[in-house]
């Protein structure tokens, strides 16, 4: 691949067909759209557009509600887009026609600014304005491509031509920069949709002034590192601060350099890809270790009973990945964005899809959670629940859910020249753009669940297939019409060019053993344990699947063996392992001299992203290896 020639294919030229992604897909739209719809309505989310709120009155607006409401409905315009539904098309309307009611003069369009404190507008620069503005326009071009409906965006861009004269123009604003980074990637969609460079400008001018700004030191007291405030982002060589403005601020980066072919940018992209990956994020893809600012903390602190990990950083992180593989086909992107969307992602909501989670440790204790519970409040240490809920105070997960899902297709290809890149595997069909002609591409698996991806070829041509070799598989077969294929491997990329025709397939069979996964020695509460994964997923123990075992003494030999089986868990189809293990023998004393005293033990995994889903239970994804 030719850097920075990546163009996406979108989940428009997509459509799942079966498989994993699919049931998740429905689930979404069946249960998920409709219970965050409920929850939004009921504290007062959506009544806030309508700028009616007095003081005395219950459900004050908040400072972020609005990026709540904005990316629920472009999660409803990504199913819209693929699936007309009046009844959801009327719900969107109505919530325009409130944003257009609320609208000033001059454009200005925030619910809770404009209620409850209309004189302090652009003045504060840690109170989401910006952030909520860079939402509204990812709602509003997705709703204009889901109807042809122009009133949302036409709003928008009002309200976003009067930030780019308060900010970069005028510099009437009390700061320069975003709080919290959002509206970089949205202002370099809107100009690819518009052409209008001013947007790209504006993009440009919020990233290039963090770190710079003289402006955002006297306006926000607060440590610059938590915002990424510290140096200029260039000059960014750690993941630091509240994990989702970090990464978010990625996006943003790795944007302007593909748009840009911006060798310093995209270096800096590397260089915090890498200190992500390898140094500050789970085995689950999750990322941002304390509940303290929501943040990224230092190399190798990854606690498992307090750690983080907030469903919308995995988002972020995947989100991040795909703009990379746009600027260079690697596997490790496409790696890193399937860890994150398959274990933590999912983990974030319930297998019902009408609960949810914020946070996602690795290891539960609900002992330690109901002693935690009994004390005061201000003598309590901060847990994660242990049971997911149906709103947050601060909801931004669920809603980013959504629209993640539906637009979950974003994922599979990208193209490069006449190369068809396939990064994430779904059972689906794709229609895929190549210079002078539209090729057809369908693809059949059970991915995640097993190693086989059947790639039918529905269009003839000269051009190249590459499909992506996870890092996780050491061994693997590339057929064309059931013979071993030669093909060039490029950074992990199977590349196979030639003339296809109609109906050729390619066969890709990954191995998918059960592997046990050590971390790095620097890690010191995971020295001498290991993780379970098979293929992306990774596997916990609940107590309600062992109720006999204590999860944190099971010791798993090296050479223990698996078994894979299906099972039906709460109506889903899940993969399921069982293998032998060990625990010590019970004993009365609280200390004793070290005897080599275990009895052998049966133990039942599950996928991580399916644990508390049958009522609050132990959970253990880290093992002590014998």
């Amino acid at each position: 691949m030719e850097k920075y020639s990546g163009r996406p294919v979108s989940f428009r030229q997509v459509d799942l067909t079966g498989g994993f992604w699919q049931t998740q897909q429905e689930l979404v739209r069946n249960v998920t759209i409709g219970a965050v719809y409920d929850r939004f309505e009921e504290t007062g989310r959506f009544e806030a557009l309508k700028g009616e709120w007095r003081e005395g009155m219950p459900c004050k607006p908040h400072i972020f509600w609005d990026s709540d409401v904005t990316k629920w409905m472009e999660g409803v315009a990504y199913y819209l887009q693929k699936q007309p539904d009046q009844r959801l098309e009327e719900k969107m309307d109505m919530l325009v026609e409130r944003m257009e009611k609320l609208q000033t003069e001059d454009g200005y369009l925030n619910s809770y600014f404009s209620t409850v404190e209309p004189k302090a507008r652009f003045t504060r620069r840690l109170d989401h304005e910006l952030y909520c503005a860079g939402h509204l326009i990812e709602g509003a071009l997705a709703y204009y491509k889901a109807t042809g409906k122009r009133k949302m965006l036409d709003l928008t861009i009002r309200y976003i031509d009067l930030i780019d004269r308060a900010f970069r123009i005028e510099h009437s604003a009390a700061f320069d920069t975003p709080g919290h980074q959002e509206i970089e990637m949205a202002l370099v969609e809107l100009y690819q949709f518009t052409g209008e460079n001013r947007y790209k400008e504006l993009a440009a001018f919020f990233m290039e002034m963090r770190g710079r700004s003289q402006k955002d030191r006297e306006n926000s007291k607060e440590d610059p590192v938590s915002f990424q405030s510290h140096l200029p982002v260039r000059e960014q060589k750690t993941a630091d601060g509240h994990a989702v403005r970090m990464l978010y601020q990625l996006c943003g980066m790795a944007d302007l350099a593909l748009l840009d072919q911006d060798e310093e940018m995209t270096a800096a992209c590397e260089t915090l890809f890498d200190n992500v990956v390898h140094k500050r994020m789970h085995i689950t893809g999750g990322v941002g270790s304390t509940y303290l600012a929501e943040a990224f903390t230092f190399d190798y602190d990854l606690p498992e009973v307090t750690t983080y990990n907030e469903t919308c950083a995995s988002i972020a992180l995947a989100m991040f990945c795909r703009r990379m593989w746009l600027i260079e086909a690697d596997h490790r992107y496409a790696d890193c964005a399937e860890l994150a969307l398959y274990n933590t992602m999912l983990s974030g909501m319930s297998l019902s899809g009408d609960r949810f989670f914020y946070e996602n440790p690795l290891a539960a204790d609900p002992v330690r959670d109901r002693f935690n519970q009994s004390r005061k409040e201000n003598l309590r240490e901060h847990l994660p629940i242990l049971e997911r809920v149906k709103v947050f105070e601060c909801s931004c997960c669920p809603p980013n859910l959504v629209r993640t899902m539906g637009s979950i297709g974003d994922y599979m290809y990208s193209v490069s020249g006449n190369t068809i890149y396939a990064h994430c595997y779904m059972d689906a069909e794709a229609q895929i753009s190549l210079p002078g002609q539209e090729i057809c591409l369908r693809q059949r698996t059970d991915y995640p669940y097993d190693g086989r991806i059947d790639l039918e070829i529905g269009t003839g041509g000269r051009y190249t297939i590459a499909p992506r070799i996870p890092g996780w598989c050491a061994s693997y077969r590339v057929l064309v019409n059931g013979e071993e294929a030669a093909f060039d491997l490029e950074k992990g990329y199977a590349r196979l060019e030639r003339t296809w025709q109609e109906k050729d397939h390619i066969v890709l069979e990954l191995d998918m053993p059960v592997e046990m996964i050590e971390a790095n020695p620097k890690v010191p509460n995971l020295c001498g344990r290991v993780a379970v994964m098979r293929g992306p997923l990774a596997f916990c123990a609940e107590g309600i699947d062992n109720p006999d075992l204590p999860l944190r003494d099971i010791r798993l030999c090296m050479d223990s063996a698996f078994v894979v089986s299906m099972e039906e868990i709460c109506g889903r189809r899940l993969s399921v392992l069982t293998g032998k293990a060990s625990v010590r023998k019970d004993f009365d004393e609280l200390y004793r001299i070290c005897r080599a005293e275990e009895e052998d033990a049966a133990v039942k995994m599950i996928p991580y992203f399916a644990w508390a889903n049958r009522g609050i239970t132990e959970m253990n994804v880290w093992f002590i290896r014998r």
